[in-house]
């Protein structure tokens, strides 16, 4: 994690949030998080949190961007809850295998 919050930072970014979450993940207190964000453009940095590696947008409606993607017939691994407000994420994979969160904050 330090590694990469130090090569962040080099481009510009700046640690906005924060921490370690413990309960249910595998590495304990090894799993830990930041989001960094440089001009309009946020980035999360996750540490055992997911099995592969991950790329996140923080999107201000999740939602809505669900209702398109799935419209455009994308599967989606997770589904944000439609029915609620507030935080929620949804995850896809690109074509290559590569896991993208959107996760509204």
């Amino acid at each position: 994690m330090e590694a990469s919050v130090d090569f962040y930072q080099k481009l510009g970014f700046e640690i906005i949030d924060g921490g370690h979450m413990n309960d249910g993940f595998p590495d304990g207190e090894n799993t830990s998080w930041r989001i960094m964000k440089s001009d309009s453009v946020v980035i999360g940095l996750f540490h055992g949190m997911f099995e592969e590696s991950i790329m996140t947008f923080n999107p201000v409606d999740v939602r809505s961007i669900q209702k398109e993607l799935k419209a455009k017939g994308i599967k989606l691994i997770k589904e944000a809850e439609e029915n609620t407000d507030g935080p929620e994420h949804l995850i896809l994979t690109d074509p290559d295998g590569n896991q993208i969160m959107l996760d509204q904050h």
